[in-house]
């Protein structure tokens, strides 16, 4: 497989696409798991299309720009698990494509190779939760695009005003996915070290970086909704944190192996010979991705395999110098084919319902309650867990309860009391679900809202008819 896509020819990005088709065929077949963050993504895109903010009537932190792709499906097709996974197919498809076409076209290495895209489509692959279309897939698009643009100023060892290109670049990657903010230091770094950027250079990329965030507040501030967006949006970046997601077994068995790849083909680096300085430095450039990327971790709203997309470009840098490493091409093969197969075990074994799964993303997906009987509903979710609006709307702004039990745990607070009357007031949920035994403090503190519910079972109540 390796000999294959070593063969510099066209037809081989052909080749790319058919893999990454073959490598998703079984979910647009059969379809994957409901995964919370999904239901939550098209909750925030329905929400939008019935005409509330994002931010002020939706308490999620979902950032802007993915919300406003949300919104387009939701328009379009409403909620549909497939639209997220075609959609992904093809931003995929254009990160696999466009790295591969920028190494070859640059000659980043030695050998003009296919095996940058053969490693990028495995390991965008290696879990089920990386097919879907997530903000962190659509920030390193315009990522890679800055990594494009950067290789060009290194090779030119003089900097142009094309750095303004790349922080704007990072900027957008950020209004998709907030993490990807740490890139400016990437960009900066590699600008100072690589190119011959002067002060003017290195403010004009800060200036492009700054650019689309200002706009954006700027249309928040216009809106009347400044105070909202930088409290729901940028200061939770930085606090909110959704620890009931995080799967650290499913993440060791799924990124391990591209990992010490990465690492160990850095390593055959250190000592290697036979690459020009501006190959060289595109490998640092490289390097100072994937420390980049380590920095992103901290930021990340829960730990998962999809939110390590973001360091897919280094890790199929660094595994692709790995296995052209090998002086006996029959090792190397043997080795990918054999990595290959408990990489796609472990991918069957995300998108497997069975509990015995050992990389099961459990504590991603969604587990229905049979128990719950309601349909076509306005509910309110109090507590962790979304699988009450699978088949329901969702009602009052505390869409992500990370959020929202700030204000609903804090009932001694009279202005936390009042937004939340005229919140309910404004979209009055028809069902409350009540897991974190709030409801009855609250009732208390509002007995309007007490008259208006009944109980139906415990921890159910239901607007009066």
């Amino acid at each position: 497989m390796l000999s294959f896509f070593r063969v510099n020819a066209l037809y081989q990005i052909f080749s790319l696409l058919i893999l990454l088709i073959v490598s998703r065929i079984h979910i647009f077949l059969n379809g994957s798991p409901e995964l919370i963050p999904e239901l939550q993504w098209m909750l925030v895109g329905e929400q939008i299309n019935k005409g509330f903010v994002m931010y002020s009537d939706i308490w999620d932190n979902t950032a802007p720009f993915s919300a406003m792709v949300y919104a387009g499906i939701d328009s379009i097709v409403g909620r549909s698990q497939f639209a997220y996974q075609f959609l992904a197919f093809f931003v995929a498809a254009f990160q696999v494509i466009y790295f591969n076409v920028v190494i070859n076209n640059r000659d980043i290495f030695p050998k003009r190779t296919y095996l940058p895209g053969l490693m990028y489509v495995i390991f965008l692959n290696i879990s089920i939760d990386c097919t879907t279309l997530s903000p962190v897939l659509m920030g390193t698009s315009f990522l890679l695009l800055a990594f494009g643009t950067i290789v060009k100023q290194v090779n030119r060892l003089e900097a142009t005003d094309e750095v303004f290109e790349i922080g704007f670049l990072i900027g957008v990657a950020t209004l998709f996915y907030p993490p990807a903010c740490v890139f400016i230091l990437w960009a900066i770094a590699s600008l100072l070290f690589f190119s011959g950027a002067a002060l003017r250079q290195h403010s004009l990329a800060m200036f492009g970086f700054l650019f689309p965030l200002f706009l954006t507040g700027l249309f928040f501030y216009l809106d009347g909704t400044y105070d909202d967006f930088f409290q729901i949006f940028i200061s939770s970046v930085f606090q909110i944190r959704q620890y009931n997601l995080n799967d650290f077994r499913t993440l060791l068995a799924t990124l391990l192996l591209p990992f010490i790849f990465a690492v160990l083909g850095f390593l055959r680096l250190v000592n290697a010979t036979g690459f020009v300085n501006f190959q060289l430095r595109c490998q640092q450039v490289m390097m100072l991705w994937g420390l980049t990327g380590f920095l992103s971790i901290g930021l990340m709203p829960f730990l998962a395999p999809m939110q390590f997309i973001i360091f897919v470009p280094a890790l199929a840098f660094f595994a692709t110098n790995f296995f052209s490493s090998f002086k006996k091409t029959w090792m190397a093969e043997m080795l990918f084919l054999g990595s290959l197969s408990v990489m796609i075990f472990f991918y069957f074994q995300g998108a497997n319902d069975s509990d015995e799964s050992f990389a099961k993303l459990n504590n991603l997906k969604i587990k229905r309650n049979s128990a719950f009987p309601f349909k076509s509903k306005k509910v309110l979710v109090l507590g962790n867990g979304m699988e009450e609006y699978l088949d329901n709307y969702a009602a009052t702004p505390y869409l992500n309860w990370n959020l929202a039990k700030y204000e609903l745990e804090n009932l001694d607070n009279y202005e936390n009391v009042i937004s939340i009357l005229r919140n309910f007031e404004k979209d009055t949920p028809e069902v409350i679900i009540d897991k974190a035994n709030l409801v009855p403090k609250l009732f208390k503190r509002i007995p309007a809202l007490a008259r208006r519910y009944h109980a139906d079972g415990k921890g159910v109540y239901l607007l009066n008819s």
